[in-house]
């Protein structure tokens, strides 16, 4: 396996959580990292964790000036991109079909699957140019099988961010570009803050930790060009669908 020194990546969502976690592990690989998020506070935190390998340009990725700003001066700065973690994402509280509004369906499909679409815009040209370039997607469990948990908006989001990975790996392939959609179960983040029932501390400590998503992300990373992970799950042992389904009454 190759490791990353000389390598450019980009980590969007990278003040907490998945995109923290990416952003130290490829650091760790020897990238250098750029980080994008909305909480300046937060990116220079991640920052300070990895050092001179890290770049902190804020940005909203919903917003499309913002993501082609960002892009701009990483071409800029470095002449090209290697890695492009599209992570940037949120769910709401009110998430079912009884109590969803408008404004928090648009906020979601904004956030999961707008800021991957414009992220890809953005790097495309640069990795179609150096004829390489990696692309890891991060959707979900929810992105590939429905349930309640969720909720419609996530999901439906999710499932149009997969369908978006596998489509640049079959338009993208003969430019050397490989997209990986990443889907994660239940992973210890902020994100669980919005659950209409709260998580305990308990569970989460069950869960999968965001550096182990982070070393996932590595690892397709370091993936020689000629290889593609199209798609990838990572679950918590202690899955809590499964264990709720094996607890539930026998029909």
């Amino acid at each position: 396996m190759q490791n990353l020194k000389g390598k450019i990546a980009w980590v969007t969502g990278a003040g907490s959580g998945i995109g923290e976690g990416a952003a130290v592990a490829l650091a760790e690989a020897g990238a250098t990292v750029v980080l994008t998020g909305r909480r300046v506070p937060k990116l220079e935190a991640v920052a300070a964790r990895i050092g001179q390998h890290a770049h902190v340009q804020p940005g909203d990725m919903t917003v499309v000036a913002d993501v082609n700003r960002v892009a701009a001066w990483i071409r800029e700065k470095f002449g090209r991109l290697d890695i492009f973690v599209a992570n940037a994402g949120a769910n709401i509280p009110k998430r079912s079909w009884a109590d969803m509004e408008p404004s928090g369906a648009d906020m979601v499909i904004a956030a999961n699957l707008n800021s991957a679409f414009y992220g890809v815009l953005a790097v495309l040209p640069m990795m179609r140019a150096q004829k390489d370039g990696v692309i890891i997607v991060t959707a979900s469990m929810a992105g590939r099988f429905i349930g309640g948990l969720s909720g419609a908006a996530y999901t439906a989001s999710k499932h149009g961010a997969v369908a978006m990975s596998h489509s640049i790996n079959m338009q993208e392939c003969v430019n050397g570009i490989r997209c990986t959609a990443l889907l994660p179960g239940e992973v210890a983040t902020e994100i669980l803050d919005k659950r209409p029932v709260p998580v305990s501390a308990e569970d989460r400590a069950k869960m999968v930790q965001s550096p182990e998503v982070g070393d996932l992300i590595r690892y397709i990373a370091c993936l020689p060009p000629h290889v593609t992970i199209n798609e990838v799950m990572i679950t918590p042992t202690w899955n809590r669908g499964y264990v709720n389904a094996l607890r539930a009454p026998k029909l």
